[in-house]
């Protein structure tokens, strides 16, 4: 095992020693294996420990958010239920009041006012509504008598097919020209209301034409692009009137008055028109206010020593105070009757001085440039306070006063941003939002539609009233008015009239005529057929309720995802009951007995004769003949070209009331 090593360097050799080699040792297999298979097999035991104790926390996990799902659905379910019940607690009085007949209808008048020019853009300064005509004492007996006239010319079918054919070939006619338009024309007209119908249907006889053979007849009646579309939503206005009061109004005013009181239950922002319990997701109130309810005992000076309790919350403005105070006081009086919140005052009584309440004072909370509006917790009001509602005397000092107030509240808003519960981002904050991280902002969402349960617990409260509401919009039968049926088998009719026309197209057309021309309208403007206030807050709520309505109209299924609106998923149980409700109704109304045209004109001329003579039917001629003026050439170019026309004399006519009414000699 020893050789000798001898080293070789040029011309020199030295002899080194001896030098040992170690023997390679090899391991024997039996070694070998377990050193590598016992680490390994330790390893994958690890894992499936580790798997396992994951998979059983997983487990936990699921079997805890779903159990803590259950107890949210059952919460919400047990709180719709005792919602319910106290609204339903809460709705006797209202209830009692619907019995003893003090639902607050308006009049014919008022209502056709509200539904024809209301969304003018003058709204209730339209002169159709105030019904004052700048006229000159010596010239009023002269365009009386014109206008007379006009009124005779306007009742020649040949005259105005021309008239309104003119009107709508000019491009600055515009939508709302003519919507104006076929309002005044209503109006004018209402004395005839058999020869309106005449019109109506001899217009729609072209417009479906043109639809049929040129667009796609589903579009038929979907807009008011037309003259003869409004007149078809004010026939329809007319006709259902008197079903609204006998039918319909009940159901319709008990869900205003129970959405109007179950928001008021809950905490309102007065700045941002926001509620905690609504069904409109934007309008929902995203943060937790603190609050508690108040009974005050109110006490309206100059109308006896009566004192009226009224439930309030700490958290309300004075305004909303004010308003819930005169709401309750002044309940048996229509909403048009009653003081308005700027003519009251407030009086808060805690001792033998008193302490005028108002949204912003000198003691008004200020945070940076931002000022919280007062709310009852500021003047720190306890439960069974007493308060005075007084009325605000038109006096010279009440003014000058009154002025001073305004002046101080000018001068506070003057720098100032207000609020009311939630103060809204600022330009810092929208910086420091900016700046924040995807997970901060991710929370933020997050929290925010934890909120969204209280959608599902006010819809659940309101169930039963929105029901009502649809059940009494579509029963066929005996209630059903007569011109919904004369009017739906006049659409079957020229249905069968075109080979392009199905089973679907039809059922879109008595949509567009009825529930979204007519009922939509109403069910989003309860003030239209109520002497009532309809708030921002009421109104978002009412928009859901209504596009439920229009949904459950369609044909067309909806898919739902996460993504979907949260209004529509809302709804989601309901819609399928909702649409055969409305496929039964057509088939219910197409079943029924028909309406002959001698029995529609003989109901037509009931109507007028009992409503004409309430309407501003001068003022109406009068508007009309601004358009006749405004389109003169046109409309003498247009009779002149028409035989019938020229037979009649209309071009000669047309002239004459001219000459009257601008009070300028014509060349005739």
């Amino acid at each position: 095992s020893l050789s000798l090593s001898q080293i070789k360097f040029g011309n020199g050799e030295w002899l080194v020693g001896s030098v040992r080699y170690e023997r390679k040792y090899n391991l024997p297999l039996p070694i070998i294996i377990p050193a590598v298979l016992v680490p390994m097999l330790l390893i994958i035991a690890i894992s499936v420990v580790c798997y396992r104790r994951k998979s059983q926390q997983a487990e936990r996990e699921y079997e805890k958010v779903k159990h803590q799902l259950e107890n949210l659905e059952e919460s919400v379910r047990d709180r719709c239920k005792k919602e319910f019940t106290d609204l339903m607690i809460e709705m006797e009085d209202h209830t009692n009041d619907i019995s003893e007949g003090r639902i607050p209808f308006l009049d014919y008048k008022t209502y056709t006012d509200r539904v024809f020019f209301l969304p003018s853009k003058d709204g209730a300064n339209d002169v159709m509504i105030t019904g004052k005509l700048d006229i000159p004492e010596s010239r009023r007996a002269t365009v009386t008598h014109a206008l007379n006239q006009f009124s005779n010319l306007l009742n020649s079918k040949t005259f105005l097919i021309n008239f309104i054919r003119t009107l709508e070939g000019r491009p600055d006619f515009n939508a709302r020209a003519k919507v104006y338009f076929a309002s005044l024309l209503t109006v004018a007209l209402h004395g005839k209301l058999e020869y309106y119908t005449d019109i109506m249907r001899t217009l729609l006889l072209g417009l479906m034409e043109e639809y049929v053979h040129s667009k796609n007849p589903k579009l038929l009646l979907r807009r008011s692009e037309t003259v003869v579309e409004r007149m078809l939503s004010n026939w329809m206005s007319i006709c259902l009137y008197q079903f609204l009061k006998d039918t319909a109004g009940e159901p319709l005013y008990k869900l205003f008055r129970a959405i109007k009181h179950q928001i008021e239950k809950g905490p309102v922002d007065a700045q941002v028109k926001k509620a905690k319990y609504t069904l409109n997701d934007t309008g929902l109130l995203g943060d937790d206010v603190e609050y508690f309810v108040l009974t005050l005992q109110v006490l309206v000076q100059g109308e006896g020593p009566d004192i009226t309790p009224v439930k309030v919350l700490n958290c309300d403005s004075i305004s909303q105070v004010k308003e819930k105070i005169i709401e309750q006081v002044y309940k048996n009086l229509p909403y048009s009757q009653r003081p308005k919140v700027d003519s009251v005052t407030l009086e808060w009584r805690p001792g033998s001085t008193g302490q005028i309440l108002s949204d912003l004072d000198v003691t008004t909370q200020k945070e940076g440039r931002w000022r919280r509006i007062n709310t009852l917790a500021h003047y720190n009001v306890r439960d069974n306070a007493t308060v005075v509602l007084s009325r605000v005397q038109h006096t010279q000092q009440s003014y000058d006063q009154n002025h001073d107030n305004h002046e101080e509240r000018n001068a506070l808003l003057e720098d100032d941003k207000v609020f009311h519960l939630v103060r809204p981002a600022d330009e810092l904050d929208e910086m420091k939002s900016k700046r924040g991280s995807i997970k901060d902002k991710s929370m933020t969402k997050a929290i925010t539609e934890i909120y969204l349960t209280r959608l599902l617990s006010v819809k659940g409260t309101l169930q039963q009233f929105v029901d009502d509401f649809f059940r009494s919009v579509l029963c066929s039968g005996i209630s059903v008015p007569p011109a919904v049926k004369y009017f739906f088998d006049f659409l079957d009719e020229q249905a069968l009239r075109h080979e392009n026309v199905d089973e679907e197209t039809i059922h879109i057309w008595k949509t567009n005529s009825l529930p979204l021309r007519f009922w939509v309208n109403i069910l989003k403007n309860p003030h239209f057929i109520f002497d009532v206030h309809v708030s921002e807050v009421v109104d978002a709520s009412l928009s859901v309720i209504a596009q439920t309505f229009m949904d459950a109209c369609t044909k067309t299924e909806h898919k739902l995802s996460r993504d979907s609106p949260s209004n529509k998923l809302l709804y989601a149980k309901e819609i399928s009951t909702y649409k055969r409700m409305v496929d039964e109704y057509y088939k219910g109304v197409r079943q029924m007995v028909s309406v002959s045209d001698q029995e529609m004109n003989t109901h037509l001329a009931e109507v007028s004769r009992e409503h004409t003579d309430k309407l501003n039917t001068q003022v109406a001629l009068h508007q009309l003949y601004r358009y006749a003026s405004k389109y003169y050439d046109g409309i003498i170019m247009s009779l002149d070209e028409d035989p019938a026309a020229q037979s009649k004399q209309l071009t000669l006519r047309l002239q004459q009331i001219a000459a009257a009414l601008e009070n300028k000699v014509t060349d005739l």
